[in-house]
Order: C-alpha cells, then structure tokens, then sequence
C-alpha cells in the first residue's frame, strides 16, 4: 500500500517523469497534489501497471486532484543541456504550472536543484512508496506516450507506438536503415558499437 502523505501537516506535491533513457522525443515531467478527501485506488508505479490502467487511472487522477501539472522539454533542449537537467527543469516547469502552491515536493529518484523557496524530498523508487509520486508518475508517461504515438504518424518507419522511443532492437534498426529524424537526442549513443549509421 503506498504512502498518502511524506508529511499530513504539508500541502505535498508528487513529481515524476518519463522517458528519460529514450532515444527520440521529448522528456516529460508531472507534478500532482492529491485530494485526500477523494482517494484514488490502484496508484502505483506506472512502468508495474498496464497501458490501459495508466490511462484510466490518469482520467482519475485528473478530475480528483486538487492539483496537477504536466511539462516537457524537447530533444534539442536534452542535447544542449544534458537529460539529467532537461528531466530536473521539466519538473520545475510542471511544479511551477499548478494551480496550488504545494509546500512540500516529493521528488522521484536522488537527483533535484532546488526549486526558489518549495521545500523538496527526494525518494528513490519514491513511485513505488508515495500516492502523489506514482499519480505524477502515471501523466508523466501517459502524456508522453500519446505524444510519441502522434509523432509514430510523421515517423512511422521507427515505431514509435509500440517502442515509445526507447532503444528497442526495432527502433535502433530503423535508425541504421533511415537515419535519425529531427526527434533523435543526437546526444546519446543512437546506435551501438557493432552497428554503423554508414
């Protein structure tokens, strides 16, 4: 059973992201603060439940929150800055767009910069330990799938819809046969040793 609260006495926010080890896309970042009045059953990390119950889950988590923000930051923006900050600074933008400002940021994983005065925890695995993470969790890969899938219609030749950018043996292939498109991160290692863009 995951946590509600780090702290019941603070108006908490859960952020997560997705799509940081993908090859192509956007990274995505959300950030949740949950009603307690209104609980949501079935939270949990996003990558241990399935498609269809992330996507129910997220027309939940929508209309019970108190409040909730997604963010990215695109594959230009990774490869100027590097994925660690560009997964940080979509955090910031998803907590600084929600409507309530939460006293307390629960943050998944061990890496976060200070965000102006919020006060911030982070917790490894925290999707898999706290509500409110694995809610932010669930729109930070629900909205960037679905934007990967729009993105499958421009580039259907990588499969996108099915791999989601991740580095599949599909998604290198198609990058040794076509080449990278404009939604590569030309910063990370597109192919490995024994395969050859040339």
């Amino acid at each position: 059973m995951l946590k509600l609260y780090f702290d019941q006495h603070k108006i908490e926010a859960g952020c997560d992201e997705a799509g940081r080890g993908c090859l192509a896309g956007p990274v995505f970042a959300a950030a949740v603060v949950l009603d307690p009045q209104q609980p949501i059953s079935g939270l949990n990390d996003s990558k241990k439940i399935t498609e269809s119950t992330r996507n129910a889950l997220r027309i939940e988590i929508e209309s019970k929150a108190l409040a909730w923000s997604v963010a990215q930051l695109d594959n230009k923006e990774i490869d100027k800055i590097n994925i660690l900050k560009a997964s940080i600074y979509s955090m910031h933008k998803a907590v600084l767009g929600l409507k309530i400002k939460p006293e307390l940021l629960l943050i998944d994983g061990n890496r976060f910069y200070p965000l102006a005065t919020y006060a911030h925890e982070c917790i490894v695995k925290g999707d898999a330990k706290f509500q409110s993470i694995a809610a932010a969790s669930i729109l930070a890969k629900t909205y960037r799938d679905e934007w990967m899938k729009n993105a499958h219609l421009a580039f259907p030749e990588y499969a996108w819809n099915q791999n989601k950018g991740y580095p599949t043996k599909a998604h290198r292939e198609a990058i040794q046969k076509y080449g990278p498109t404009p939604l590569h991160r030309m910063t990370f290692r597109l192919l490995p040793e024994q395969m050859s863009l040339f």
